[in-house]
């Protein structure tokens, strides 16, 4: 009869194979039973989540090794990788009865990251390692040379290894940098798994990584914008209280121009918020190149409902609404868009997240963006054009304002009407400078903050609470009607008389904000 020995981490006796372990491998005795872990990371939603990679290895007749946890065909791959590298590096590859779960078991894993963890997680079982590895966090593939690559996760592995209080963070070189984000974060970069195991028994410090510059590429200045006085100061109230936007105009009016100036008067990103973008960045799988600029994207009008909103098979990841997170969503030829992807939108526009279910996973994905779009009043673009007559016919006018749903166009504070320039604007001086144009919406962004909340996210309680003149509700009650106001627009009216009263440094909202706000929401061509 043969008796099973448990050895625990805390075990010693083990068997190393002859010739450095290349020939017959890293094992325990026949019967016996080690265990180790190390913490990784794992991606819910944008979320990170820790990852235990638990190993429990028997001495057997048989070398088996198993992955669980819900792995995906590149975590399973990893057995082949883990022990090529676990061989290049001169460690032997293991053998007996190897189990590896990846924990919690009923999330699922995606991706190469876990290759290091694992590796370390054998060889802390098999005693190859004298130091303990259940406080360390570690994420990297493994080459079969033994080299580490780039994984995706460098940012969540850094935030738990915070809240973790880990003794060692080890990351590819490459996300080290990314690491950094995270304020008390210690991030370790490591080349090749022999390196991280001479790091870990204290024998080797790898070179410092190097802080990566920063490459800021500035938005486009107003300046550059000759006249449109009126849709400049638009989007000078959307910018101060966080409003979204709709600009209808003919071609080549500016509104492509206009909006990508936007960013350039948008306060830069600090503390949690630039946090909360980089970690939708990294759920997608790109690194952010500048933290601090709001995030600007503007997805061609092609664009699936997958990639706009977020899913793909298997484990869902984000779209443009969550990799706009505290930025800037631009869709330029709103009217080419699918009026199911526009109608999508809704969601996201009202809570700020949008949730993505795919069978046996559900992700919630954060999606706190101001929404800026573009249209031509018609297909042809020159409805009520001063110079170019429209081509459309009244039928083919209407199909067309009919891929703006009710719903969504009720979602958007500011509507603006971009016209045609004079000859005399276009040959005129340069417009007001983004610098100062900035400095207001600063000034209006700090009176919000000190309330504690951006004017687009504020309720109706909160707006009650706030001072206004007498004469603001008798116009509220007076325009409503024929504003065509809803619920919603009717909250959302306040809130840019709110701004608008911020950027002229009023405590107070006058009938004057009020008016102007219901001009903005005015849907142009009515």
């Amino acid at each position: 009869m043969h008796t099973t020995r448990i050895l625990g981490e805390a075990a010693t006796t083990l068997r190393v194979g002859q010739g450095g372990g290349l020939d017959r491998g890293i094992s325990v005795p026949y019967g016996a039973h080690v265990f180790a872990s190390v913490t990784s990371v794992v991606l819910v939603g944008v979320q990170p989540v820790p990852l235990r990679v638990e190993v429990h290895a028997g001495g057997g007749p048989k070398n088996i090794l198993q992955i669980v946890g819900l792995p995906d065909t590149a975590v399973r791959e990893a057995k082949q990788r883990v022990t090529s590298a676990l061989v290049a590096s001169g460690l032997g590859p293991p053998r007996g009865y190897v189990v590896v779960n990846l924990s919690p078991a009923d999330v699922p894993k995606a991706g190469s990251a876990y290759d290091l963890p694992i590796a370390l997680g054998l060889l802390s079982a098999f005693r190859r390692l004298s130091a303990s590895t259940r406080h360390v966090v570690a994420l990297g593939e493994l080459a079969l040379d033994g080299t580490i690559r780039s994984a995706r996760g460098g940012l969540g592995a850094a935030l738990i290894a915070r809240d973790q209080e880990a003794t060692s963070l080890l990351l590819p070189r490459q996300s080290v940098n990314e690491a950094r984000l995270v304020p008390g974060a210690d991030p370790v970069g490591v080349s090749s798994l022999a390196e991280a195991v001479a790091f870990l028994e204290g024998d080797h410090i790898p070179d410092p990584v190097e802080p990566a510059a920063v490459a800021r590429i500035p938005a486009p200045d107003f300046s550059a914008i000759r006249g449109q006085q009126d849709v400049r100061r638009g989007l000078e109230i959307a910018a101060a209280g966080g409003h979204h936007v709709l600009m209808s105009g003919s071609p080549g009016s500016g509104k492509t121009l206009m909006a990508s100036c936007l960013p350039g008067i948008l306060p830069e990103l600090e503390g949690e918020e630039a946090l909360e973008a980089a970690l939708a960045w990294a759920a997608a799988g790109r690194q952010r190149p500048d933290p601090s600029l709001p995030p600007f994207r503007a997805p061609h009008h092609s664009a699936t409902m997958a990639a706009l909103i977020g899913g793909g098979s298997g484990v869902p990841v984000p779209g443009e609404v969550t990799m706009a997170h505290r930025g800037v969503l631009f869709l330029d030829e709103l009217g080419e868009f699918p009026p199911t992807i526009l109608d999508a939108l809704r969601q996201p526009l009202e809570s700020g997240s949008v949730t993505v279910a795919r069978k046996g996973a559900s992700v919630r994905f954060p999606a706190s963006f101001q929404l800026v779009a573009a249209t031509n009043p018609c297909p042809c673009g020159f409805y009520e054009d001063r110079l170019v007559g429209c081509s459309c016919t009244p039928a083919i006018k209407a199909r067309y304002q009919r891929r703006f749903s009710g719903p969504l166009l009720d979602r958007i504070d500011l509507r603006l009407e971009v016209s045609r320039l004079d000859v005399e604007d276009l040959d005129g001086p340069p417009g007001e400078t983004s610098a100062s144009m900035r400095a207001r919406v600063l000034a209006a962004r700090k009176r919000q903050t000190d309330r504690g909340a951006l004017n687009a996210s504020l309720g109706r309680d909160d707006l009650a609470r706030l001072p206004s003149a007498p004469e603001v509700a008798d116009i509220m009650r007076s325009e409503s009607v024929a504003a065509r106001l809803s619920a919603r627009g009717w909250l959302r009216v306040l809130r840019v008389a709110r701004t608008i009263a911020d950027l002229e440094e009023s405590d107070l909202v006058i009938g004057d904000h009020v008016e102007e706000a219901l001009r903005l929401r005015e849907r142009p061509h009515e």
